[in-house]
């Protein structure tokens, strides 16, 4: 039986395919759970205006990541926090602080989860950090701590 996914089901598909399911699967599990609808010619049509609609959502996504990453490339970024005499941090800085300074620096505001950083900067000095605003998108920013 052909049905038309309403909602992404694990190994099946996303929302908008069109899959051919076993009569007794679609009839007693995807449909009555509102996973998927059976297929017609009307809802065909629309399925197709929803895959169309998804491709297209995915590509402008990823236009728009390479977008921030053009515009965060090569940028330096300076935070200021109070350290020791040996030039290590009384706290550390993490992904939110890093958010906030790369706001205030260049007026691009990026959400925290962007930022992977695998463990809190707690020294003084010159860090790379990788942003990554899409899963095929990365970019670089260079993180200047400087002793407040």
């Amino acid at each position: 039986m052909k049905v038309i996914l309403t909602q992404s089901v694990d190994s099946l598909g996303v929302k908008g395919d069109v899959v051919d399911v076993a009569n007794g699967y679609a009839r007693n599990y995807l449909v009555p759970k509102k996973f998927a609808v059976k297929a017609s010619k009307g809802s065909l049509k629309q399925a197709e205006a929803m895959r169309q609609s998804r491709i297209e959502n995915a590509r402008k996504a990823l236009e728009d990541a390479r977008i921030l990453a053009d515009s965060l490339s090569g940028t330096r970024v300076v935070v200021a926090a109070r350290a020791g005499d040996a030039g290590n941090l009384f706290g550390s800085i993490g992904a939110a602080d890093i958010a906030e300074a790369i706001v205030k620096f260049t007026g691009i505001d990026i959400d925290q989860k962007m930022i992977s950083l695998d463990e809190p900067i707690k020294e003084i000095g010159l860090h790379e950090i990788a942003i990554k605003p899409h899963s095929d998108v990365e970019v670089s920013v260079t993180l200047d701590v400087i002793p407040a």
